[in-house]
């Protein structure tokens, strides 16, 4: 199986076995012509609304948390889907395994449809978000079986452009998110960013009952749930101790306190239950490799400063510069630029050198460079300053992701690239889930910080402040005065939240020069490597 396809599939590659028994099936079980097209289009449809919806409320995020006022619980929208998706991953897989991929790409489109129509539906912040988590368990699903089923329907020869056309869906969902969002905030509802996925989704639905059809190979696993639910949980607390430290409690409170040693002691348990369940959701083993420790490291930082930007950037655009959600939309294709460029670029000379380690060393430094941009914004900014810092920031992240993934799985034998590379994967997405919810918790506390410090004598004991700036439309009703504080508060807010950044990207930075370098196998499934093989 190539490592492209693995890469691009984290469910397939957490199972050799299973990619190893699709690549076997007879001749005569290819699918192809007009039944091949139709199961190809519907499973990149799948594959889009999964994606998108990663992206898609970023740009509606201001005028959601507006009507249902809770601006201030802005990241946890974004979170909860984040977190039910990466820890959903590996055991939707296993289970497809088990029962079928059709059965179970079925119930993850159902699940996920039920859940748009419940996000859509929301009255309330409580409802929008536990409607995002069960959104992000069904759209987990689909990412991965999307990608398995190519497994069961194509053969290895013929894969790689297959995969490179889920590539592509990938790409464009990042572009198109913000402003398939922004169009419909402007021109019908918010809520309709939930329930354009229902007509989709139907569709695909009933395409694959009808033609996706194919011998079920059925493979035997321990799902591990437990640790997917020790995993989740003691996640979920330490998302709120960030949130709630400082604001709803003191740092050194008895519920802070208690939610953090509780915190500890699951994920402590945890790992405790990885080295000793047969199947584990992350193998620890997988420490035991430098390269895949560090490149983790590096990707759980990659992951935290991507999602932070690409979520907190729009509101900043709508509520501070007055941009239409559309326009915000539109403003942040310089950093969607720089990361395709980039990951295009140095995809090609990645293949022409065969050498990797430089890439993240740029990308990291870029990054970091792009933070320090971006953390000078002010009310007055001109859009030209702001696209420089974007660019410069998405031009780090193209120059990091697919590297830091290719130098594990070049770094370990055929039999073990699958589980590295879901691994890596895991470990990149959980630092897209802690960037919002942190980034989330330091724009707000700084927020409220800055306003009350502007504030004149006379009302900073009578403006509530937490009211104030729950919502879009209650900052834009504000008088003039309490206006322009609030505007440069939030801007001043927005800065702080990249100077926090910086310094983290530097570490990203510093680990980049610990990753060791392997000489890139040309041959397939870097056979020659039975472990990390020093660079000649």
């Amino acid at each position: 199986m190539s490592s492209t396809a693995r890469d691009l599939d984290p469910g397939l590659a957490a199972d050799p076995d299973a990619a190893l028994i699709a690549e076997g099936a007879p001749a005569e079980d290819r699918i192809t012509g007009r039944r091949l097209r139709w199961i190809m289009g519907s499973l990149m449809l799948t594959m889009f609304l999964a994606a998108i919806d990663q992206t898609i409320v970023s740009v509606a995020l201001p005028r959601i948390t507006s009507e249902l006022n809770g601006l201030s619980s802005l990241s946890w929208v974004v979170t909860a889907y984040l977190l039910a998706s990466t820890a959903s991953t590996p055991i939707w897989g296993k289970i497809s395994d088990l029962y079928g991929r059709k059965i179970m790409l079925q119930i993850a489109i159902v699940m996920f449809l039920a859940a748009s129509f419940l996000a859509g539906a929301s009255q309330s912040m409580e409802w929008l978000i536990i409607s995002r988590g069960l959104q992000g368990l069904g759209g987990g699903g689909i990412m991965v079986l999307a990608m398995a089923s190519i497994a069961d329907v194509i053969p290895p020869r013929e894969r790689g452009r297959y995969t490179g056309l889920f590539t592509a869906v990938f790409a464009f969902s990042s572009v198109a998110g913000p402003l398939l969002g922004g169009f419909f905030v402007e021109s019908l509802n918010w809520r309709w960013i939930f329930y354009i996925n229902l007509p989709f989704g139907i569709a695909a639905f009933f395409v694959i009952a009808a033609v996706f059809k194919v011998p079920t190979k059925r493979v035997q696993h321990t799902i591990d749930y437990i640790g997917a639910a020790l995993m989740v949980s003691g996640v979920t607390i330490l998302l709120l101790v960030a949130e709630w430290g400082g604001s709803h409690y003191a740092w050194n409170s008895t519920p802070i306190l208690l939610m953090i040693a509780t915190s500890i002691l699951l994920l402590s348990t945890f790992v405790w239950h990885e080295l000793r369940t047969p199947e584990p959701l992350v193998p620890m083993s997988l420490f035991r490799n430098p390269i895949f420790a560090v490149s983790s490291s590096i990707g759980f930082i990659v992951g935290l400063a991507m999602f932070g930007a690409i979520i907190f950037m729009p509101v900043f655009l709508q509520i501070v510069q007055g941009a239409t959600p559309t326009e915000a939309g539109l403003r942040m294709l310089p950093m969607m630029a720089g990361m395709a460029g980039a990951s295009i670029t140095v995809g090609r000379l990645t293949s022409r050198l065969g050498r990797y380690k430089v890439f993240p060393i740029f990308g990291t430094a870029s990054a970091a460079t792009g933070m320090l941009i971006l953390s000078r914004i002010a009310v007055d900014t001109p859009y030209w300053y702001l696209a420089i810092g974007l660019f410069v920031l998405g031009l780090g992240m193209g120059s990091t992701m697919q590297v830091l993934m290719l130098s594990v799985q070049n770094s370990v034998h055929v039999k073990d690239v699958g589980v590295a590379t879901s691994g890596s994967t895991f470990f990149r997405s959980i630092g897209g889930t802690f960037g919002t919810a942190i980034f989330g918790a330091v724009m707000t506390g700084q927020l409220v910080r800055n306003i009350e410090a502007a504030l004149p004598p006379d009302q900073s004991q009578t403006v509530d402040v937490a009211h104030i700036t729950n919502a879009v439309t209650t900052i834009s009703s504000l008088p003039a005065a309490l206006h322009d504080i609030v505007l440069t508060a939030y801007a001043s807010a927005m800065g702080h939240v990249f100077l926090v950044a910086f310094p983290v990207m530097v570490i990203g930075f510093i680990l980049t020069w610990f990753l060791r370098e392997v000489r890139l196998s040309p041959l397939v499934g870097h056979e020659h490597a039975e472990g990390i093989l020093p660079l000649d």
